[in-house]
């Protein structure tokens, strides 16, 4: 007789292991490298707000422009009156793009389980970094300054940038299973952190010939990969002629590993794993609906939490920079290089919680030991002192409280949610479920960043860590059912593995 799911655990890497082929290491390269590059070119804003202050206000009114400039040519670009509305502006276009990306993200899972993710990608992707060339660099060339035109811009680079994550989500779910999903799309989604690192290095690299070069690069490369992706990326294992997922594992393994969310005791253990994309001649399944996917277990209170988490998250992303060079008067390009470590801190806090919650098969009581500490870490990275090491340390360990969490809500637990057993029986769910989860967390880091230039100008920088600190607190409140929930089947389980010894 079999025992429990509950007790029947096996090592979490194990199905992992025994199906890794060469072609799982491209498709994790190539979604990593080209969500990657969309990261890097927002990046690229973030990092030259002060450089685009100082073009669109007059010269005389702003410390960072050079002291000798012809009248006309500041005139030319003469947006804003002063600095303050400048910024006001710049938090404005976060704003904007938020919202599109938002609205895109509800849209482009919905595509993205319906079309063949690879040409969408790959669509999204060269598009975009277009769009990017228009806005930074061509405009500039041009001599071209129009708020409207610049707002236009950044909404349709917002919905074109949203067909990114849906789509190599569901491609990273296709080639890798349940077993160790914590620990390798805990890995994989740092992929976000890299391309923020990727862009405040090729920023900071050619940022001293002028901010339009450092949109031009950005927007190169993500166009290149665009291209790579086109025509190298495999979305199902079916295209190779390798089995689906689970179709030669053992059930229980993939029942047992699949119990961190949304689990259920009752379900039949010969239930075998499936590919979100591959489609099975005798039958076929349809992709399932949008409001069916927001009434899955877990999907509406996983979706309220990360938009508060993303918020912050997104706040650290977008100012950071700026927030360096304004309250410190450190160099921009010295700005920029300090941020990495906000993004090395959620690659490291992102594998080891992503391990941890493998092991104890649950996510929720992972999530909340780190949005606990990092409660503590927000409010001592807003007492930083003046001390550039002092400041990188505290940001790094910040970023593993903050931004490990963000990567597991938005990676491995979107996967869990949206395979879980209520839609086996419908296989095109995961980019659904997944543009849901991080098109909630858009919209609330949409609403952050207007607040953060609100915040920041009518209170301080002290009060913007006090509204980061609220909404840390938020995303544990949202998801405290599930942490309750999660930890009696922990003792529960515990029970049980006692009374089987």
């Amino acid at each position: 007789m079999a025992l429990p799911g509950s007790v029947r655990r096996q090592p979490a890497n194990r199905g992992l292991v025994s199906h890794c082929t060469h072609h799982h290491i491209v498709v994790f390269l190539l979604t990593f490298f080209s969500y990657s590059l969309l990261h890097a070119s927002r990046k690229t804003f973030s990092n030259v707000k002060v450089s685009i202050s100082s073009q669109w206000t007059p010269s005389c009114l702003n410390s960072t422009a050079p002291e000798l400039r012809p009248y006309e040519l500041w005139n030319s670009s003469h947006l804003f009156p002063n600095a303050e509305e400048a910024t006001l502006f710049l938090g404005t276009l976060d704003t904007i793009f938020l919202f599109s990306y938002a609205m895109g993200l509800f849209v482009s899972g919905i595509v993205g389980d319906r079309l063949n993710l690879r040409w969408v990608l790959s669509f999204g992707m060269c598009s975009s970094a277009l769009v990017v060339f228009f806005f930074g660099t061509l405009t500039e060339w041009l001599h071209f300054y129009n708020k409207w035109f610049y707002c236009c811009l950044w909404v349709v680079n917002g919905l074109l940038q949203s067909t990114g994550w849906p789509c190599v989500v569901a491609v990273m779910g296709n080639w890798f299973g349940k077993a160790g999903r914590g620990f390798v799309f805990g890995l994989w989604s740092a992929c976000a952190s890299v391309g923020n690192i990727l862009g405040a290095f090729l920023a900071s690299c050619v940022l001293k010939y002028g901010y339009e070069y450092a949109f031009l690069v950005t927007a190169s490369v993500q166009f290149a990969g665009g291209v790579i992706v086109f025509f190298g990326l495999l979305t199902s294992p079916k295209e190779v002629g390798l089995p689906e997922l689970g179709a030669d594992e053992d059930s229980s393994m993939e029942e047992d590993a699949n119990r961190p969310l949304m689990g259920n005791d009752d379900a039949d253990d010969d239930d075998r794993n499936y590919s979100i994309q591959a489609t099975d001649t005798d039958n076929q399944p349809k992709a399932i609906g949008f409001f069916q996917a927001c009434c899955l277990p877990g999907v509406v209170l996983y979706s309220l939490a990360y938009a508060c988490l993303k918020m912050v998250n997104y706040s650290f992303f977008f100012w950071l920079p700026f927030y360096l060079s304004n309250n410190f008067g450190w160099k921009e390009a010295e700005a920029d290089q300090l941020s990495i470590w906000y993004d090395v801190g959620g690659i490291i806090g992102g594998t080891i919680q992503g391990l941890i919650s493998d092991v104890l098969q649950k996510r929720a009581p992972v999530l909340a030991i780190s949005l606990l500490f990092a409660v503590g870490s927000l409010f001592g990275y807003s007492r930083s002192p003046n001390s550039k090491p002092i400041n990188a340390v505290i940001m790094a360990i910040t970023g593993f409280f903050i931004g490990g969490p963000s990567n597991m809500i938005s990676s491995a637990i979107s996967a869990d949610l949206g395979r879980q057993d209520l839609v086996k029986g419908s296989s095109e769910a995961l980019a659904t479920v997944t543009g849901i989860v991080d098109g909630t967390g858009s919209i609330g880091a949409a609403v952050g960043q207007y607040l953060v230039s609100l915040i920041q100008e009518n209170l301080g920088w002290m009060w913007v860590f006090y509204f980061f600190i609220l909404m840390t607190s938020s995303t544990i409140l949202f998801i405290s059912p599930l942490i309750v929930r999660e930890i009696k089947l922990l003792l529960h389980e515990r029970r049980l593995r006692m009374l089987a010894e």
